[in-house]
């Protein structure tokens, strides 16, 4: 079994667990730092169940969203149905570590870009970023640990600080500028229902 396999069965079987695992709204610093911004084309790495594209596509965007589980996928597109737009996002399933969506992107979000099977997330980021058009963005929003109380069940996983993050992303000087780098702490909901206080951090660059 291939690790593409490997990873949409750990996925698919992640999704199954009940019928709605995320809160079905967008996640806040999405909305936060895209308010600003002229909707055009959206790429949307790991969207899950589909809140932040359908937000996306709701404020004007037409958008391209990602994610390796077909049942997330599936999920994703009835949301997007009875929100009423549909007709503006098209669902794609990549392994993001050996495919990626074709296109040029106004912005590129990955929010919260994290697996527990193998991911070459800083790989996956640097092809993110070449996908932002000029003038456009890339937004990156990532864990800076796991959940208060959870064991670390992989001790080798490094959460990267914003300053890891930009270096990683490898951009060309003189093309880019950084708009925000910064940690915080939010509040989330956990799937199981807990509410917990996580530090996570922002990462959002513009192509010249």
């Amino acid at each position: 079994m291939t690790t593409e396999q490997l990873s949409d069965e750990y996925w698919n079987s992640f999704y199954s667990e009940r019928d709605q695992i995320w809160s079905g709204k967008p996640n806040v610093v999405l909305v936060d730092e895209v308010a600003d911004l002229t909707p055009g084309r959206a790429l949307d790495l790991g969207c899950g169940e589909g809140a932040d594209a359908i937000w996306l596509a709701q404020q004007g965007w037409t958008v391209t969203a990602v994610d390796i589980s077909s049942v997330a996928l599936g999920r994703a597109a009835k949301h997007a149905e009875d929100a009423g737009v549909g007709d503006r996002i098209d669902w794609q399933q990549h392994e993001l570590g050996t495919s990626f969506p074709d296109g040029e992107f106004d912005l590129v979000s990955a929010q919260f870009l994290h697996s527990k099977t193998e991911l070459a997330r800083e790989s996956i980021l640097r092809s993110a970023a070449g996908a932002v058009a000029r003038g456009g963005v890339l937004l990156i929003e990532g864990h800076l640990g796991f959940p208060p109380g959870e064991p670390n069940p992989h001790p080798d996983i490094h959460f990267p600080t914003p300053d890891e993050v930009i270096e990683s992303l490898e951009l060309p000087e003189g093309e880019w500028d950084v708009l925000v780098s910064r940690e915080h702490e939010r509040t989330q909901v956990m799937p199981a229902g807990d509410v917990i206080n996580r530090r996570d951090c922002t990462v959002k660059v513009r192509r010249r």
